[in-house]
Order: C-alpha cells, then structure tokens, then sequence
C-alpha cells in the first residue's frame, strides 16, 4: 500500500489543533473525523467533525468512545455533503508521546484497509510539530503501518496543494 498524502490549509490545520485542545479541556482526549476527497494517494481535507458533535458522551471517559448511532449520523452528512472521511485525528496527554495505544490498535475509528490516524501529543498544546505526531495507516485485520517521525511531514501537508 503506498503512504498516503494528507493535505490540509495552515489555518484549518492550526484551527483543528485549537479546537482539539480546547475541546479537550486540557485534561482529556478529544477527536475529529477529516473530512474532504481522495484522489489516489492524496486525501484534501475540506470540513472536519468532532467526535463530540457527533455524540455528547464521547470524552465522558476520558479518551475517545463513540456509540454506533455516531456513525450512522457520520455517514449520513458524508452522503448528503459527497464528502469522504479521508482520516480521523485525536489527542493523547502530557507524556509527549503520540503512540497508538492498545485500544487505538485493536479499536480503529475507520476500520477501512488505508484509512489514516493522527495522534496529536500533549493535548494539542502549541506547539506542534507535524514530526511529532503520531500517523498510522490501517491495513485491516488490526494491522498498522507506523508513519510516523520524519516521514509524517511527507504525509501529513499543510499549506496550499494544487
């Protein structure tokens, strides 16, 4: 499977990592879904949702759960707007790492063979750089491809693209 491309605009870029931390209260995880159009290998991220817009309950836990019907109301704006999820993102705490955890293993948001996760450290405090986050490739079966370090400012593109 070829590494994906992620692109994303500075702004909406720094407006999901404010909204991320915000969102997180600065003591839990928060998440999104990216949402956009993919072409090939390239995925365009034009609008974004958070987990908690989808469900009030998501981060009662302390990290990210979404109940089913979540989904159902996902699919539901992606068939009204055309637009596909192309990654999903969400934060880990102060450690500084942006690992996947067991449960981001085993429990994938989009359990789609090439879906693409970000873990973004330290609660989405600035700053963030793109080297730092953790990006994970799904290759079905719970298999993943770790993209991340160095290699994650190839995938993960902010600025203009096209």
């Amino acid at each position: 499977m070829s590494a994906p491309r992620l692109h994303i605009g500075r702004a909406r870029w720094f407006d999901l990592l404010d909204e991320l931390h915000e969102r997180s209260e600065g003591r839990h995880e928060s998440g999104a879904f990216l949402l956009g159009a993919i072409d090939g290998t390239d995925r365009e991220v034009s609008s974004i949702i958070f987990y908690d817009d989808l469900d009030a309950n998501a981060y009662s836990s302390g990290i990210c759960i979404l109940e089913a019907d979540s989904f159902e109301t996902l699919w539901a704006h992606c068939r009204t707007t055309g637009l596909k999820v192309v990654a999903d993102a969400h934060l880990h705490g102060n450690n500084g790492r942006a690992r996947q955890s067991s449960s981001d293993r085993t429990n994938p948001m989009i359990a789609k063979p090439g879906h693409l996760a970000l873990i973004v450290p330290r609660l989405a405090e600035r700053p963030i750089w793109r080297h730092h986050l953790g990006v994970y490739q799904y290759l079905g079966s719970h298999r993943w491809v770790d993209l991340s370090g160095w290699q994650a400012r190839s995938i993960v593109r902010t600025g203009t693209w096209r």
